[in-house]
């Protein structure tokens, strides 16, 4: 019933108290594997607190998200969702006053959830539902309710049958990042200090020591410029960064990474410019600060996940679990008498394409573990320029390097692009897309009636590129959570995913178990692939990871 503060059964009948509730769901978990009901994340927090890891749930916020598209959720949101009312109206509590008590007084009734005109009472979320056991099981009975609801509207998405599935993988993917976010990710800190200091230099003792060492960093950069040019420069500012180039004699449209690298033998300011912004990015966001911030005493790295981005539904962490540099891989190291099993998926957008769009011939290039190769074949061009074309026609980038393999791409795989056109001519025009597995890709809302025809246009374009890749992308990313859920699901208790990087799983395994691991989590690949072949696909595509049992993340190859 929302928090651990009792079990309700179906019944009515309540357990009491956070001890007694954690006893009861495990005894429950233990003998009939239920699959638990909760509305937020909250439930799941607490239970992974207190060690609980529940086998199956619904979880009504992932749900909601999935039926609704976006982010925001919550049980006023969700409830009023599920009962056809407006999701912009939901009341919430207000400062007590006369007036808001008189208005408040026409609907609440502390006993009784539910207000007059329909919505949840706020005062009841707020914290009315825990006042009693009766309150904790009517608050139980609401979200059964709920449950229910979900359910039919599911069922109602008639061209998406495979929205239930989703639902019961989407929730446990919700569960799945409470869990990443208790276990956290093993850092050999010792490591992780010693390359911080390779980039930004020792520990700073003191504010005014700080300083100094980023004037140093700094310094080496405007070194490269004779002394009466290097005033005024601030490293942190591109026009100020783009001047420094004018100075060096380097005209540059703007001072991207990619940029600067095809000028890195132009004059040596570049080279330093890119050392520095290394250095700058480790000292700013994964430094000494980050690493005390983050780290904590039993050498994890934790930060907050979610489920879905609340766009095209992919996986999220915060503490820079996935944007982690490179370099500071070495320091993800598995503990003593522990490995990593490391898999990723290969081309998974592509092999998505084949699978959502039912295009029988290129479903039959991902038979071969490089399908850009028979791609290519199929094209007439080498295996560069087919990939170019093929990421192209789904990220709506028709001109530059591979563009003449796009308009091959039309005649050689018919039924994949008119399914991306088809994707990005609806969005263009404001209609809301789903994803093979019902996710609602929000596209409507329509244009500033003060805009003008040409920013139209170009909204109207833009919309129709993301709605191209978010159709792909995002059932890219049902797929991968369903195979994450389906590995956490068939793992020993001992071994735990503590990282789920778009299309990547790091499993830490005690390192006896590291092959029987790798070969369930291949094992959970194939049984996903199964999955997703029914009820509704058309096609047998192959989907392909590359599993390694390594000691350290940088390991991988």
């Amino acid at each position: 019933a929302g928090m651990v503060d009792a079990v309700v059964s179906a019944t009515g009948s309540v357990h009491f108290g956070p001890a007694v509730a954690i006893a009861e769901i495990q005894r429950v978990e233990h003998t009939a594997a239920p699959r638990w009901v909760w509305w937020t994340q909250e439930t799941p927090t607490r239970l992974a607190v207190a060690g609980v890891r529940p086998t199956r749930c619904w979880d009504l916020d992932a749900v909601h998200r999935l039926i609704h598209g976006g982010w925001r959720a919550g049980p006023a949101r969700t409830w009023a969702a599920t009962h056809g009312l407006d999701t912009e109206s939901v009341p919430v509590v207000v400062p007590d006053d006369l007036f808001s008590s008189m208005a408040e007084s026409e609907h609440n009734d502390p006993d009784h959830p539910v207000r007059a005109d329909g919505y949840l009472d706020p005062a009841w979320l707020d914290g009315g539902w825990r006042a009693s056991a009766a309150r904790l099981a009517s608050d139980a009975l609401l979200a059964l309710d709920v449950y229910r609801l979900q359910r039919d509207q599911l069922e109602e998405l008639d061209d998406r049958p495979a929205a239930a599935a989703t639902a019961r993988s989407e929730s446990a993917a919700a569960l799945l990042a409470v869990e990443l976010g208790e276990d956290g990710l093993p850092i050999d800190r010792t490591r992780a200090e010693q390359i911080v200091a390779s980039f930004v230099g020792p520990r700073p003792h003191d504010v005014t020591e700080e300083r100094r060492l980023t004037a140093e960093r700094d310094d080496v950069v405007l070194s490269h410029l004779p002394a009466d040019l290097r005033g005024g420069v601030d490293l942190r500012n591109p026009a100020s960064v783009k001047s420094l180039l004018r100075r060096a004699g380097i005209e540059v449209d703007d001072t991207r990474a990619w940029r600067l690298e095809q000028l890195r033998h132009d004059h040596p300011v570049v080279d330093a410019l890119l050392a520095w912004r290394k250095a700058e990015r480790i000292a700013t966001t994964f430094g000494y600060r980050w690493l005390d911030e983050h780290v904590g005493d039993d050498g994890r790295l934790r930060g907050s996940w979610t489920s879905s981005d609340g766009a095209a539904g992919r996986m999220t962490a915060t503490a820079g679990l996935h944007n982690l540099p490179t370099d500071l891989r070495p320091a993800v190291a598995a503990a003593p008498g522990h490995r990593f099993v490391r898999a990723d998926l290969g081309q998974i957008e592509p092999r998505i394409l084949a699978a959502v769009s039912g295009d029988a011939a290129l479903a039959q290039a991902t038979l071969e573990a490089d399908m850009y190769a028979p791609v290519a074949q199929r094209l007439g061009v080498s295996r560069e320029v087919a990939k170019v074309a093929v990421l192209g026609a789904m990220y709506g980038q028709t001109t530059g390097h591979g563009a003449a393999a796009l308009h091959g791409l039309e005649g050689a795989y018919p039924v994949a692009m008119r399914y991306l056109t088809d994707a990005a001519t609806s969005a263009e025009a404001g209609r809301d897309l789903r994803t093979r597995g019902g996710r609602r890709i929000a596209m409507s809302g329509g244009d500033d009636p003060s805009t003008n025809d040409r920013d139209r246009r170009s909204r109207a374009a833009a919309r129709g590129r993301y709605g191209r890749n978010a159709m792909v992308q995002g059932a890219a990313a049902e797929f991968f959570k369903m195979w994450a859920v389906v590995a956490r699901a068939r793992l020993p208790v001992n071994a735990q995913i503590v990282l789920c990087l778009h299309d990547e799983l790091l499993v830490h395994t005690p390192a006896d178990l590291a092959a029987d691991v790798a070969e369930i989590i291949d094992g959970a690949l194939q049984e996903t692939a199964a999955r997703w072949r029914e009820p509704e696909l058309r096609t047998d595509v192959r989907f392909v990871a590359d599993t390694s049992v390594i000691a350290r993340w940088s390991d991988a190859k």
